[in-house]
């Protein structure tokens, strides 16, 4: 195998170049209990593999160094989830060198041939001094070490440097070759140093068996580990019930039927009451014709009627279809022709956007709780077959094309999560579980229902309580509610006025937070508020019947995970060929087992490249999301971040492609891109940027994208450009738009200072709750255009002690309008004035 060294380049020129390539390659880490020190792990190398590089490295003409950097290379990609990978290289016994290889070569023959290549530069231009070297560094203004692995071909007997975690060299012993690791023991515990060894090993056999195969497609889990993956990190094996929710509902109504089943308000059914009503609507239903599995929509406002058409569409055979009656009509009819939903189940008050939708559906009808209730419909159990595997329900989500798109769960797997609920969060007869999630998202399915199978009550939180946080403790402790689920960022605010004003809460056993991901500090204020209360970290997704992974927390937490796979859940963390990837490595999180869906809804596309049969399972479906993970250490699941161009915003998630895709349909852009915001309280928001001939009025912007999206879609700024940045691939350029927004926020040529004491004091709490320098602040400043949100808005209440209300920030939301409110004295509004500073 010739190799070819460019006598011309210069050393320094040459290690330029490998120092600007930059890709520092962290080393693993897998130890539950990290400890100072250095321990070493030796293995012989089979003696059928190294006749097999002796062999090859004769054909070849490489030496057997690269051979075992080719194998190092390939162990570093697998662990660190990179193509490219930059480890220490000791060559000819010298001092560790940066070297960069990448396993981009598709058979392990090229793989060889350009880490020869590489080497040989390496060696050329080794004779550089180390004093030049970091000499560069300095000027490049890099800081911190270039690798943490090492590659020595010789034995090695020094002190194992301080920055170098795993160290891995070959030394010859009575005619073999043994494979020896050293490695620091507060990152790597003594398995996972035999499993990375046992790594390398695989690696040199399978170049050995057969050097043209295409080594991605190849695994270097060993069995054991492959096997521990699949079965061991899989949630429990349960026993599900042979019946389906609302016939386990149906026991609980025979067993205590005078027992409450839910509140709302001043309002409250016992079981028998709520039965006797689902029932009613679920013969309405029939009568009307639903087959099964035929689309029901559900648009009615969170109460109890809301509670019983759910179990009706249950009943009666249907799929339930949520929809909010303040969703704008397009979005309405889209979702609802899509669905092919040809029945709607709806309540005066709700029907506003919901009659313009149905005017261009003809096809749809349209059938009131009130008159359903008032036909003559027997109150006795249907009794309609309904199978494990038969669909329950849809919901959508937002979609990357522009549309959105409906997720499909069947009975089973929203059975199962119904149970995973109930056995870890330990809800039993009598327990009250809060429904506070509205109805497009789908943690409110389990909220309203979930109760109901235990014996226990669901009480229906109004949504004016939710955003009037000292109600909503009010209504947690009058309402004796047990387990309550929100969005951290809601957690945030409740935990904000208890920190103010202490009180107990002394019927919750549990709160879970969901649908945003949850910060460290977050956990440990918690603990300190409500060190009794126990706090669950929920993850899923709506493809997968809901939340998959629970972490249930009695105390505040070293790291935020995910925690562990969920009864009869299996998670796997895989490549791109779907093969799990070493235990700490980062990959995409699949699905598989009872909680995988059926695909989207009359989108076959979109289903192929998601809803995959599982190659581990024989006849299982798999789902592969768009989140990554790696698997810790404890066996629970750890979150690393989205892999597409999804976002969590207010615990919706959010593709951005329909955002820029609707905002491309108006008048007058050319051009569009959104980008997200992150601000100093680790809050999210969307900033619109757009090009044209001139710029648009914002109002207009936000009126129409209001109008075929959910509010939590559109953005919170919009800015005009001439043209928008491009990368060298002439895409639009989203880093440097993000980093735009920034420059941006609170920069207008308009902006006029804070002129009063109230108006400072008002700017510095905006500040705080917005998340923006104080100074940025203006006095003729939109709270709401500022990215102020209603959650924002109840934050901002709970920081000025109540001096103003959730209220007041809505109809005074320019700040010096607010400061005036304050001045004029409480005469003028609900809350008291405002304390001093």
């Amino acid at each position: 195998m010739a190799t070819h060294v460019s006598p011309t380049r210069s050393g320094r020129e040459y290690w330029r170049g490998v120092l600007t390539a930059g890709g520092f390659t962290p080393a693993p880490r897998w130890t539950l209990q990290p400890v100072p020190g250095v321990a070493e792990y030796e293995t012989p190398v089979p003696d059928d593999t190294v006749t097999g590089l002796r062999r090859l490295a004769a054909e070849l003409t490489v030496p057997l160094d690269s051979f075992l950097l080719a194998a190092h290379a390939k162990v570093l990609a697998a662990l660190s989830g990179e193509q490219e990978i930059t480890t220490g290289y000791v060559a000819l016994g010298g001092s560790p060198l940066p070297c960069r290889l990448t396993t981009a070569p598709a058979s392990w023959r090229e793989l060889l041939r350009n880490t020869h290549q590489v080497a040989a530069e390496l060696l050329a231009h080794q004779d550089v001094p180390a004093e030049d070297v970091d000499v560069l560094r300095r000027e490049l203004g890099l800081v911190g070490p270039l690798f943490e692995t090492v590659l020595d071909p010789a034995a090695f007997d020094g002190d194992l440097a301080e920055d170098t975690v795993l160290w891995v060299g070959i030394r010859h012993h009575d005619g073999r070759l043994v494979l020896r690791l050293r490695y620091h023991t507060d990152a790597l515990d003594a398995d996972s140093a035999a499993r990375i060894a046992g790594y390398h090993l695989t690696a040199l056999a399978l170049i050995t068996a057969d050097p043209d195969a295409q080594h991605a497609h190849q695994s270097l889990l060993s069995a054991e580990e492959l096997r521990f993956q699949l079965d061991q990190l899989a949630g429990p094996v349960r026993e599900l019930p042979d019946a389906r929710m609302h016939e386990l509902f149906e026991y609980r109504v025979r067993t205590h039927p005078d027992a409450v089943a839910a509140v709302h308000a001043d309002r409250q059914w016992t079981y028998a009451e709520l039965n006797a009503r689902a029932n009613r609507l679920a013969r309405a239903l029939v009568a009307r014709g639903l087959d099964r599995e035929g689309v029901v929509a559900v648009v009615t406002e969170r109460n109890l009627d809301w509670l019983a058409a759910v179990i009706a569409v249950f009943k009666a055979g249907g799929a339930y279809l949520p929809i909010e009656p303040h969703f704008p009509a397009e979005r309405i009819a889209t979702t609802l022709s899509r669905a092919a939903c040809a029945l709607v189940l709806t309540e005066p008050g709700s029907t506003t956007t919901l009659d313009q939708a149905l005017d261009s559906l003809p096809g749809t009808e349209r059938l009131l709780v009130d008159t359903a209730y008032t036909e003559d419909h027997a109150e006795d159990d249907l009794g309609i077959p309904v199978t494990p595997g038969q669909l329950a329900y849809i919901y959508f989500t937002s979609g990357s094309t522009g549309a959105p798109k409906g997720a499909m769960c069947e009975h089973a797997g929203m059975l199962n999560h119904l149970y995973a609920k109930i056995d870890d969060l330990q809800i039993a007869e009598g327990h009250v579980v809060a429904q506070t999630a509205p109805q497009c998202f789908d943690i409110s399915l389990w909220q309203l229902v979930c109760a109901l199978l235990a014996g226990g009550r669901t009480l229906l939180v109004e949504q004016d309580v939710i955003l009037d946080v000292p109600r909503f403790l009010d209504t947690l402790i009058d309402g004796k509610v047990t387990v309550l689920q929100v969005v951290p960022s809601y957690l945030e605010a409740v935990l904000t006025e208890l920190e103010q004003r202490p009180r107990t809460l002394p019927d919750l056993r549990y709160v879970s937070v969901t649908g945003e991901a949850l910060k460290k500090e977050l956990a440990e204020r918690w603990f300190t508020a409500q060190p009794r209360i126990g706090l669950v970290n929920a993850y899923g997704l709506t493809e997968t019947s809901d939340d998959t992974n629970h972490d249930v927390m009695d105390r505040a937490p070293d790291r935020v995970l995910l925690g562990r796979a969920v009864n009869n859940v299996r998670v796997y963390v895989v490549d791109e060929h779907l093969t799990p990837v070493p235990l700490g490595a980062p990959g995409v999180i699949a699905f598989s087992g009872v909680c995988v869906g059926r695909g989207y809804i009359n989108d076959p596309e979109l289903t192929r490249a998601a809803y995959l049969v599982d190659p581990h399972r024989e006849g299982a479906r798999l789902y592969l999301g768009g989140d990554y993970g790696r698997w810790h250490p404890s066996g629970k699941l750890e979150f690393l971040g989205r892999r597409d161009a999804q976002v969590k915003i207010r615990g919706f998630r959010i593709e951005i492609g329909e955002i820029e895709n609707t905002l491309l349909r108006l008048p007058g852009v050319r051009d569009g891109a959104v980008v997200t915001v992150e601000r100093a309280d680790q809050s999210k928001h969307l900033v619109a940027f757009y090009s044209g001939p001139k710029p648009l009025d914002t109002g207009t912007l936000t009126d129409r994208l209001g109008a075929s999206l959910p509010d939590y879609m559109v953005p919170a700024a919009f800015h005009w450009r001439e043209s928008l940045p491009l990368t060298a691939n002439s895409k639009i350029d989203k880093k440097a738009l993000a980093a735009l927004a920034d420059e941006l926020a609170g920069t207008e040529d308009d902006h006029q200072p804070p002129a009063t004491p109230t108006e400072r004091r008002l700017a510095a709490a905006w500040a705080k709750v917005l998340g923006v320098p104080q100074d940025r602040i203006g006095r003729r400043d939109h709270f709401f255009d500022r990215g102020g949100t209603s959650l924002s808005a109840v934050k901002l209440a709970i920081a000025l002690d109540r001096a103003v209300s959730l209220k007041d920030v809505t109809a005074h939301p320019v700040l010096t309008d607010l400061a005036a409110l304050v001045d004029n004295g409480p005469e003028h509004h609900a809350t008291p004035p405002l304390p001093s500073a």
